[in-house]
């Protein structure tokens, strides 16, 4: 789960990690008085969305080009750049081309920044552990740094026997440029996200950037926290943070159900059992030129009816010219148990696109009779590889019948229309 950078820093500040003086508003009259009450001669304005690349985005229809981060220096001028945001849509290279409408945008105070790193804490799958990253330029696009300049990136492996200590973590500053105060601050800094990732359940937090100011103080300009779904029924106040608004068709139903579900943007649906069966499926579908049109891991304590959930979720994309259920039954979920799941949807939303199954495992041959008697139309693929190619031209050729019937429709209304009986030309 995600939240927005002006919920982070609020948790932030609960930890004792410094963030700037700031506040969220929805209109313009309110992002005006925040600066008022902030006062000072400068300000910063940030777009609220669930992506990264705000600064270099662009919003859509926007003649200046500048990006969802700006400084200001006037009211008026956060007036006006709050105008420019506020209900206008913002795309960056996270968003995707369609973009995220800005809801609102959180001002806060200028600051004399004289330094900024990099410092993050995730779970590191290769270990098994959280793992701290640190780099001694902030503000950056990690992953190219990692590629470019590798042995800048700092990396320390925690063992959850111990947790961080002091001397540690300052070793870890000192190792970046920093000594005296700065390097006790920013120990203080890594040992407090510890804290907070371990009683939150995050999966990320990342402070980028994390700036030294002309005071020497540290401060997290910027924010990104994630939460581990499986583990948010012990945090409701985290929950309560989601904003609605921020997900995609689906997925925000997905949620209420327990179900892993991600929109993508493709035509061929996706079902699976494991998270990395799902992962294997989607990267089948592409190998064959096609294009998944979501991530979907059916839990594995599934019974048939959130199978029944998730399959009706998959088919209520409009999207969706062709189907893929890839299952492989045995310590994850059995395969009856999917069949079932699809029987039950298909009695409340019929099927009517292309579906291919492959089904192997744990009651498989079982399911596919389940499916042949009693459930919507369904072709059985060998493995793998045979149900992505199926699938990927099943769905294609679903959606040119689908275009093609569609251009049928609007030359007769056109026919009608002039009373010619021409056509359009396609």
């Amino acid at each position: 789960m995600h939240i927005h950078e002006f919920q982070a820093k609020q948790l932030l500040d609960k930890y004792g990690i410094a963030v700037p003086r700031g506040d969220v508003a929805s209109t313009v009259d309110g992002a005006a008085n925040v600066a008022q009450k902030l006062g000072g001669g400068g300000w910063v304005i940030k777009s609220q969305i669930h992506a990264g690349g705000r600064r270099n985005g662009r919003f859509e229809g926007s003649p200046d080009g500048e990006g969802g981060v700006r400084f200001t220096r006037s009211i008026d001028e956060v007036r006006s750049n709050a105008e420019q945001m506020l209900g206008h849509v913002l795309v960056t290279e996270q968003t995707g081309p369609a973009g995220r409408e800005v809801e609102r945008v959180y001002i806060e105070e200028a600051c004399d920044v004289q330094r900024e790193l990099y410092l993050a804490m995730f779970v590191d799958r290769e270990t098994g552990r959280v793992s701290l990253i640190a780099a001694p330029e902030g503000g950056i696009d990690i992953e190219s740094t990692a590629v470019s300049v590798p042995e800048s990136i700092q990396k320390l492996t925690i063992d959850p026997s111990t947790g961080v200590d002091q001397d540690g973590a300052q070793k870890l500053a000192v190792t970046l440029g920093l000594d005296g105060g700065p390097a006790e601050a920013m120990a203080r800094i890594i040992l407090a996200m510890y804290e907070m990732f371990i009683a939150l359940d995050a999966s990320l937090i990342e402070i980028n950037p994390l700036a030294l100011n002309a005071g020497g103080q540290m401060l997290a300009l910027d924010a990104t926290l994630t939460f581990d779904d499986n583990a948010l029924f012990r945090h409701p106040d985290i929950q309560a943070l989601r904003d609605a608004s921020e997900l995609r068709m689906g997925e925000l139903e997905a949620a209420r159900h327990g179900i892993n579900y991600l929109k993508l943007d493709g035509n061929v649906g996706c079902m699976a059992s494991g998270a990395g069966l799902a992962m294997a499926t989607i990267d089948a579908i592409k190998s064959f030129g096609g294009e998944p049109a979501n991530f979907l891991d059916v839990p594995p304590v599934a019974q048939a009816d959130r199978v029944k959930e998730a399959f009706i979720l998959l088919l209520s994309d409009p999207g969706v010219t062709g189907v893929l259920v890839n299952v492989f039954g045995g310590g994850i979920v059995r395969c009856d148990t999917i069949a079932d799941g699809i029987i039950l949807a298909n009695r409340e939303v019929p099927v009517r696109v292309p579906l291919i199954a492959r089904l192997t495992g744990t009651s498989a041959g079982y399911a596919v009779r389940r499916l042949t008697d009693s459930g919507p139309a369904v072709t059985f693929a060998r493995d793998l590889a045979d149900a992505a190619e199926q699938a990927v031209k099943a769905a294609n050729a679903a959606k040119r019948t689908m275009r093609r019937s569609w251009w049928d429709r609007m030359q007769g209304l056109m026919s009608k229309n002039d009373g010619s009986g021409g056509s359009l030309t396609r």
